[in-house]
């Protein structure tokens, strides 16, 4: 079966844009991703779009044009955009089309995500007594990590400011001026252990991303991105998650941990192959976690890979090349559709100031989100 390509990107900048609905950003992005394809939206044969607060993706066809496209509205927690691009890429590996788009967007009010028992299949008294607020979990599961494998707060603080010192190298960013270590391990306390520094906010932004089959791909004459895998998966057993109501006493595996596992399996390659990788950090210690999870690094090891900088962008490993959540904010329904557009400009070599230097051919991606889902992409050129 030959490869699915992605052709064509567009973003829209993250952080916040008044005046501009989170619909508008997204069909921003949408005919950046046309131009860089080099097409026009008759041409996009259907269309799988994520959004969690700012209204339903398929309503961008008033703008766009009414071309009785096929456009399907995904939701799927902080891993939404890595959803539609799962099935954006099986649409196309099916057989059934040749050249569709993966599009994600959002404008999120001010203030930290409030979400909603009954959206978690959870009782009422669970919010009522403060369990939804992801702030506290978050601190509390990197506190128990944390203990368990030896990394120290300092590291923490080492994430964020690595992410703001790539950010400002960022045009898409949000967050574009670089934050001393020592400003952010004093900052304001949110949760214990993570400073204000340490956390991203909810933002807007948008990004569009064209895949197409091998054939197309060649008659369009792009460069050939190949996503040689793409993954969704959910918990299983034992896991230990965001909006949990309980934690086994027999811990188990994580959905990170399966969607990686295949993804590998699928492109046929292993961790040490991987050239750069953006993982999701909605916090400093999520990115700390999933280095491990995502098979990079053993439980620990993140304490000396951060102090001998082998996640910079000149590092063994680069991990968020654009800062990450943590400086372009977290827009849900485009966020996980940013690292792959991060993936893809810096495979072609046109990340400028941040670029991934040595020609990086393959390229990592992965998003997390609640109630335990996680989605996977391998690119490589």
């Amino acid at each position: 079966m030959s490869d699915v390509c992605i052709v064509g990107v567009g973003i829209h900048p993250f952080g916040r844009t008044d005046g501009m609905s989170g619909v508008d950003q997204g069909v921003f992005a949408m005919r950046e991703a046309l131009k860089d394809a080099g097409i026009e939206w008759p041409d996009i044969q259907f269309a799988y779009g994520s959004s969690d607060a700012a209204g339903n993706p398929d309503t961008m066809v008033d703008q766009l044009g009414l071309t009785g496209v096929q456009f399907i509205n995904v939701r799927n927690g902080c891993a939404a955009g890595g959803s539609a691009l799962f099935s954006a890429q099986m649409a196309i590996k099916s057989g059934e089309y040749d050249l569709g788009v993966a599009i994600g967007f959002d404008k999120h009010p001010r203030g930290a995500f409030d979400a909603k028992p009954s959206e978690y299949n959870l009782p009422e008294w669970y919010g009522d007594a403060g369990y939804m607020v992801t702030t506290q979990f978050f601190a509390m599961k990197i506190m128990r990590y944390m203990q368990l494998n030896g990394i120290s707060r300092t590291t923490l603080g080492r994430v964020a400011e690595k992410a703001f010192r790539n950010g400002a190298l960022a045009p898409h960013a949000w967050r574009r001026e670089p934050v001393p270590l020592d400003v952010i391990l004093d900052g304001p306390m949110v949760s214990d252990p993570y400073s204000k520094f340490m956390f991203c906010s909810p933002g807007e932004g948008g990004v569009a991303l064209i895949l197409a089959s091998e054939k197309k791909a060649r008659e369009l004459g792009k460069p050939l991105v190949r996503l040689k895998a793409a993954t969704m998966r959910t918990r299983p057993p034992g896991s230990f998650e965001v909006f949990a109501p309980s934690i086994d006493v027999e811990r188990g595996g994580s959905a990170t941990k399966i969607a990686s596992r295949d993804a590998f399996a699928m492109a046929g390659i292993g961790p040490e192959d991987i050239a750069l990788a953006q993982l999701q950090d909605t916090e400093a210690g999520a990115e700390i976690m999933h280095m491990a999870e995502n098979g990079f690094c053993a439980d620990g090891e993140q304490e000396r890979w951060l102090a001998e900088g082998r996640t910079d962008i000149g590092g063994r490993l680069p991990v968020n090349t654009d800062g990450g959540c943590l400086a372009c904010g977290e827009p849900i329904g485009a966020s996980g559709l940013r690292q792959v557009y991060e993936n893809v400009v810096q495979l072609r070599g046109d990340a400028g100031a941040r670029q991934v230097p040595g020609s990086p051919r393959t390229a990592y991606s992965h998003v997390y989100g609640a109630p335990g889902v996680s989605a996977v992409t391998i690119l490589e050129i």
